[in-house]
């Protein structure tokens, strides 16, 4: 986590007028699942979005939602530093997901680092906010997770030295935080790790959970998210560690039995040996417990979720819809 420092008196007037009057932001990963709610969480809020968009259909996405579009990718860094420069604030989700899922993982933290220095390079001396999304990885599990908990690098990786270097921006006069989102990002649309559970509950015909289900998940909807995001890059101090959490903790064997509910199958323990093999690539995540609190995230910016749980969001149906 970066070292907390007193800016100059510029400094603070700069991050107070960014944070009281409409800003022009800086949106990587603008039409994914969060970006695209964090869009017109910030529009409808008065401020400008400048979206970043690497194909056609993202830039179409961003133009009927009301933003500007700046086209290019995280690996062409000159159009991500003119961008930045251009703006009064950087919002920062992109990450090459497709990447992760086909085992190039460090290919995908790799772009990520790079993006962010790129930031730094356009950032520094202004005390415009650089808010950045990140995760959990890293935290010890068993306990809830809050704020001040510094995650362990060799247990999360390079994803967690670049927010640290993110955050230790702060020093160089960029007003930067970052957002850890917990594994579940949940609503209508998600393709993420609720929608494998599903997937592989409709391939063997019941659903799993490990051991006693009684390890815990954290979750946040995506509306709730987004609008963390915008609080965030409002008015969020200079090296802050936000947690996006909504719900604490989801034993999982609440999310299997929605799930079997959902399927109409039946809701079965599965043995941790077995998990891998009942699971795939999702048995150690799944198998995890990692509750997290954002108690002091909320008294900090006044953010309180509203949106439904992610057992009601199952409830309504929508993740049984697909394939």
């Amino acid at each position: 986590m970066g070292k907390k420092v007193r800016l100059s008196v510029g400094d603070l007037d700069a991050i107070d007028d960014h944070g009281r009057n409409p800003m022009r932001i800086f949106v990587t990963g603008a039409s994914g699942w969060v970006g695209s709610a964090v869009v017109p969480e910030l529009l409808e809020a008065g401020h400008e979005v400048v979206g970043l968009a690497r194909s056609d259909a993202s830039a179409d996405a961003l133009k009927a939602a009301g933003a500007e579009v700046h086209r290019g990718s995280l690996d062409d860094l000159d159009a991500l530093r003119a961008a930045a420069a251009a703006s009064d604030g950087v919002i920062h989700l992109a990450f090459k997901h497709e990447e992760m899922f086909s085992g190039n993982f460090a290919t995908a933290t790799d772009a990520d680092r790079r993006a962010v220095d790129a930031f730094r390079d356009a950032l520094a001396g202004s005390g415009r906010p650089l808010v950045i999304a990140s995760g959990l990885a890293g935290l010890r599990p068993g306990r809830a997770a809050t704020e001040d908990d510094v995650p362990d690098a060799a247990l999360g990786g390079e994803r967690i030295r670049t927010a640290q270097a993110a955050l230790a921006l702060a020093e160089r006069a960029v007003r930067s935080s970052s957002v850890r989102l917990p594994p579940t990002v949940h609503g209508d649309g998600d393709r993420g790790f609720v929608p494998n559970l599903v997937r592989t509950a409709r391939r063997h015909g019941v659903s799993g959970y490990i051991g006693d289900g009684a390890n815990q998940w954290p979750a946040v909807h995506r509306l709730d998210a987004a609008r963390l995001f915008r609080l965030a890059a409002e008015g969020a101090p200079a090296g802050s560690v936000l947690h996006g959490i909504a719900e604490e903790g989801v034993p999982t064997r609440a999310l299997a039995e929605a799930i079997g509910r959902g399927l109409g199958v039946p809701t079965v323990s599965i043995a941790p040996d077995e998990a891998e093999k009942h699971f795939g690539w999702l048995a150690n995540l799944f198998g995890l417990d990692l509750p997290a609190s954002s108690t002091r995230t909320r008294k900090l910016l006044g953010w309180q979720p509203t949106r439904q749980s992610l057992v009601e969001d199952l409830n309504e149906g929508h993740y049984f819809s697909g394939d």
